[in-house]
């Protein structure tokens, strides 16, 4: 049996039931005590899975990668197959010039340009009698640390975010390894503090206080999310990728589908098919959310990852399909049926409301039904968000998150897991 690291038991579960995945054990592992331990697993693995029966359609990102098809953060054999946001421009104009405008799209940048850095050429703060600095000029950021009598100090490569929460940073040495900064910027700060997950209560060294060193499978995932088409044939391709998220990130290599569509007759002959994906059409609800959940984590993502609390509030999909009116998917209550990925994002809490009254019904004298199977809020009839997808604080992003998980809030309660 392959090695289900990372994977879900929902994975597993759903691999068994499938023709052509249940692999026995190999035949020199093959006496009773094996077969045993073997069976023993795979019950273990389906009571799991039964009991997360609110993630029962989803899968894990490595999960969805392993499986045939497009999804976003995946390795593409060829450069050539991209054809950049300018070719997508010529038949979708109105899409391509507002979805360059989102937060998604210019997530990343290389950090001479960051326009965060730029407007706060010197930044600062103390921890662990360490002096941590970022100074911006027209050529360059530098990242330093001077503290036990010693000084380090490196150009800035890379920063990820466009600082409406946070912005950290990369850098590389003369090893031409990636290293994290392990200072971040923070805007309700104004200012730098620990990034996120990295903070030191102490230290062993001056090494250690500055920065982390970024393993090569972490690199291609962080640009993966952050860059299009950053990992090919297997390799990082750091000199020819998209900075930020563009349309091929969430639809694939666009060359097929730009030749097709060049040529009527040949769409004519293809019945239709326009050789791109299409998240929107060709997804179930459940692998939409999971879809969105490869780069803002799937449930089984941050089950896998043991992150718990009010930290789990960064992942959207994990939380939204923790809503009791999530049931086993629904394609109303989606990431897309809110939140447009071509235009800005909405924060007026009545923005959301037609999506709130799509499953609702609006006047308490009207019963539930099939189309509209949600109640009548007996408080309001507006801003539903604002009451049953409350903020909270998030301490290590010095930030306020919309939580998902749409629910009768009750006052004083416990975060909800």
């Amino acid at each position: 049996m392959r090695n289900l690291q990372g994977h879900s038991p929902a994975k597993l579960v759903r691999d068994l039931f499938t023709e052509g995945h249940f692999v026995w054990p190999p035949k020199q592992a093959r006496h009773l005590d094996v077969r045993r331990r073997f069976l023993r697993s795979l019950i273990l693995a389906s009571i799991i899975a039964v009991a997360a029966n609110t993630a029962m359609g989803q899968l894990s990102t490595q999960d969805h990668l392993d499986e045939p098809g497009f999804w976003p953060t995946q390795d593409q054999p060829s450069r050539s197959e991209f054809v950049g946001a300018e070719a997508c421009e010529r038949c979708h104009a109105i899409k391509t010039a507002t979805q360059k405008q989102t937060p998604m799209a210019m997530n990343m940048a290389l950090a001479p340009t960051a326009e965060i850095l730029h407007s706060h050429p010197a930044l600062t703060f103390s921890a662990n009698k360490f002096e941590y600095r970022i100074d911006t000029d027209v050529t360059q950021s530098r990242f330093s640390i001077t503290g036990g009598g010693k000084h380090l100090s490196y150009p800035l490569m890379w920063a990820f975010g466009t600082g409406r929460v946070a912005q950290s940073y990369l850098f590389k040495q003369q090893d031409g390894k990636f290293y994290e900064a392990r200072a971040s910027y923070f805007t309700n700060l104004k200012g730098l503090d620990f990034t996120p997950a990295r903070a030191l209560a102490s230290t062993s060294s001056i090494e250690e206080a500055m920065y982390r060193q970024v393993p090569m499978d972490e690199v291609r995932r962080c640009f993966g999310c952050h860059a299009t088409a950053a990992s090919i044939a297997g390799k990082f391709d750091e000199q020819r990728m998209i900075s930020g998220v563009s349309c091929e990130a969430c639809h694939g290599p666009g060359s097929s589908h730009v030749k097709l569509m060049s040529n009527r007759s040949a769409t004519t002959s293809a019945g239709g098919k326009s050789a791109i994906f299409n998240p929107g059409e060709d997804l179930l609800a459940s692998d939409a959310v999971d879809f969105c959940g490869a780069c803002h984590s799937s449930w089984w993502d941050v089950k896998l990852s043991g992150v718990t609390g009010v930290s789990t509030a960064k992942s959207a999909p994990y939380r939204l399909v923790t809503s009791k009116c999530w049931g086993t998917g629904d394609d109303r209550l989606t990431c897309t049926a809110c939140h447009d990925p071509h235009r800005q994002l909405q924060t007026d809490a009545a923005d959301y409301d037609p999506v709130c009254r799509s499953c609702h019904v609006t006047n308490a004298a009207e019963k539930p039904a099939k189309d509209h199977p949600g109640a009548a809020c007996p408080v309001a009839k507006a801003k539903c968000t604002s009451c049953h997808m409350q903020k909270v604080y998030v301490p290590e992003m010095h930030a306020n998150f919309t939580d998902h998980r749409i629910r009768v809030v009750h006052a004083g309660e416990p975060f909800p897991e």
